[in-house]
């Protein structure tokens, strides 16, 4: 298949790693963590340039939540992989998003090297980076390399926002003491984990050339993979770190149409109402307009489905200043004043995905956004300028 990329100005840590630093295969005998996302600049697969490298041996594959393709949706459990349907390359496929959530040392017996390669959004609560840290645990237990070819962040690493993980709330949707939207790429967080979680862990990262801290992933010139069945865009994942909280609300977030996380509603919210109060607020780079909508029911657990929810569409007019944590919580504060007999937090949910047990009851107190900003604004200063000796691009 022959795909021009034009303007290309990234290139990616697998292309890195099966060229320049192709000595860190040669001769072993390779487990891959991926997903359909593994794919360099031309959309050529990483297991297929893996099995294809005369240095090395593809033995096994991992996938991560949503399986190898990722078309399993949110939350579902993957315990085993269809061979027949699946497998293109006949190499043992494991789940790391079932029954066991890290390699398990049978299924390690015999590689000699874990390399991770797929592409991640930016935010705390996407599960690839929680799928990191336990493959890394089990490198580091069995005493086997460990590889990750780093991948853009395609929200930028410029910006830090919300709040920092509090000790003991963490979870597989809150793996380590990290802000929400944490402004690294992966392999920059991999560096971070070793040294605060898996020191046993041998990591090397093949870093990408090309690659600056400010750039978004449009700005690359690589090719967008939908990471996951719903971030299908670039536009999805600049909003999830902010309007994922909605998911732990009796509000659809979107699951289920064609605007995942840009269309935020419920059968009793006046969408009319609520675009003209939140547009009243004047918030940095968005715009709201009143949205009806019909989820389908793509999951056991799509809110709302089939039912008709009014709402707002979020319009992003300037993602520079657009900060999705900030407005997601003025969007909540609205909700918890206006519809306080229909409303809902999921309580166990909610306070999973932020990471601590405060911010659902200083909203339900009515306490204003720029308060509730201000109790983790220190500590997220300090998180910011701790997480620059990991920096590995300008």
């Amino acid at each position: 298949m022959d795909v021009t990329v034009k303007s290309q100005q990234t290139e990616l840590g697998l292309s890195i790693l099966l060229s320049e630093k192709s000595d860190w295969l040669r001769g072993k005998s390779i487990g891959l963590i991926t997903n359909h996302t593994g794919v360099d600049a031309t959309l050529r697969s990483n297991y297929r340039l893996f099995a294809e490298a005369p240095a090395c041996q593809l033995s096994a594959i991992f996938s991560p939540e949503h399986g190898l393709w990722g078309a399993v949706q949110d939350g579902i459990a993957i315990n085993s992989v269809d061979t027949s349907n699946e497998n293109p390359l006949s190499v043992p496929i494991f789940s790391l998003y079932g029954q066991s959530m890290r390699p398990t040392a049978d299924q390690l017996e015999g590689i000699d090297l874990l390399v991770y390669d797929m592409q991640d959004v930016g935010a705390r609560y996407y599960t690839y980076i929680s799928t990191l840290l336990h493959a890394m645990e089990a490198a580091g237990d069995c005493g086997i390399e460990f590889v990750v070819a780093d991948r853009p962040n395609p929200i930028t690493c410029a910006a830090v926002e919300g709040p920092v993980l509090e000790s003991g709330s963490e979870s597989f949707v809150g793996i380590h003491r990290i802000p929400v939207r944490y402004g690294l790429t992966i392999g920059e967080l991999a560096m971070l984990l070793k040294a605060e979680r898996v020191p046993l862990c041998q990591l090397k990262v093949a870093w990408m050339h090309g690659y600056k801290r400010g750039i978004w992933y449009d700005d690359t010139g690589l090719p967008w993979v939908p990471p996951s069945p719903n971030m299908p865009t670039l536009t999805t994942a600049v909003l999830y770190p902010g309007l994922c909280l909605f998911e732990g609300t009796n509000m659809s977030e979107g699951r289920g149409t064609t605007k995942p996380f840009e269309y935020i509603g419920a059968p009793w919210c006046d969408g009319e109402r609520w675009a003209v109060l939140l547009n009243d607020y004047q918030l940095p780079g968005v715009r709201f307009r009143p949205v009806v909508f019909t989820p389908a029911p793509v999951a056991d657990t799509t809110k709302h489905a089939k039912q008709t929810c009014s709402g707002v569409a979020i319009h992003i007019t300037d993602r520079e200043r657009f900060r999705p944590i900030e407005t997601a919580l003025q969007m909540l504060s609205i909700l918890t004043a206006e519809y306080s007999d229909d409303f809902e937090f999921l309580p166990a949910h909610f306070d999973r995905l932020v990471g601590n047990t405060w911010l659902r009851t200083a909203l339900l107190n009515s306490e204003s956004v720029d308060a509730i900003q201000e109790h983790w604004r220190q500590e997220l200063q300090a998180w910011r300028a701790e997480a620059t000796q990991y920096h590995a691009y300008a």
